[in-house]
């Protein structure tokens, strides 16, 4: 059999140690899952290293923006001797509808959570996504596109969950779920005024070293912003170089979804087939 393709959508950390064997012999690999991307360094460099040696391809435009051409931006930028300086942005969908509607609405922080928990855009324990995680994931795979050697353990990460609420399980969580408002607007009550919150990924520094600044954070920002004006659950990727540091490349769109995630796996296939 020719034209091998394995394409991975779970998320199981046990199934990536498979990917080398694949390549051995002679798959090419797709994965939405970011497992294998966000492993110790030393894992994703020995799997390139087979990917190179066995002339296979490794796609995953899915790992980040889903259905966004992030990585293959960022990917052509860098290959083509571009210097990025820079990229921040909202990064996660669920995070993006949480501060994009409490920025708007006088309504307690725990109703727009319950409301992202019914429409699906959180994980079924919100903690997964409310800890920073997740963005902190995607963060460290667009790093590593430049070459960056960090670990994730290196990434400073805000953990929007209270200390005392992250404990226990999900239904425990749940009940208590407004336990959490009063930090939340407290935090609200000191904005400046024209002022919004928004949850940041932040990849800076001197990224032409070994390795990079990497952040998750929540951050105050102008209302008129580009970060500012966000709306619904969409996500903003923004990517600033030396030729365009003035004037960033913007990409906005839906960073998240079945929808979305399954054309990005399908667009990743159609490049794949396209070497062949």
């Amino acid at each position: 059999m020719e034209n091998l393709i394995l394409i991975d959508n779970t998320s199981s950390e046990e199934f990536v140690v498979n990917y080398t064997g694949y390549i051995e012999n002679g798959f090419d690999l797709i994965s939405s899952n970011k497992i294998e991307n966000t492993q110790a360094y030393i894992k994703y460099k020995t799997l390139r290293e087979g990917l190179v040696k066995y002339e296979k391809n490794y796609l995953y435009e899915t790992n980040v923006g889903a259905g966004l051409p992030i990585i293959d931006t960022i990917r052509i930028l860098h290959k083509t001797g571009e210097n990025i300086t820079r990229i921040k942005g909202v990064f996660s969908e669920s995070l993006s509808y949480l501060f994009n509607l409490f920025s708007e609405i006088d309504t307690p922080f725990s109703s727009f959570l319950k409301n992202a928990i019914a429409y699906g855009y959180t994980e079924p324990d919100p903690r997964e996504d409310l800890c920073g995680n997740d963005v902190a994931r995607k963060l460290l795979i667009l790093a590593r596109e430049l070459g960056l050697e960090n670990e994730f353990e290196e990434i400073e990460i805000e953990n929007l969950i209270l200390e005392d609420l992250r404990s226990g399980d999900t239904k425990t969580f749940l009940d208590t779920i407004q336990d959490i408002d009063p930090h939340y607007t407290a935090l609200q009550n000191e904005l400046e005024e024209g002022n919004v919150l928004r949850y940041i990924g932040d990849l800076s520094g001197n990224l032409r070293e070994e390795k990079g600044d990497l952040s998750v954070k929540l951050v105050s920002v102008p209302k008129n912003s580009a970060l500012g004006n966000l709306k619904g659950s969409d996500s903003i990727f923004k990517i600033y170089t030396e030729s365009y540091q003035d004037n960033p490349i913007t990409i906005i769109g839906a960073g998240a979804g079945d929808e979305v995630t399954a054309r990005g796996v399908f667009g990743d296939i159609l490049r794949i087939a396209e070497k062949k």
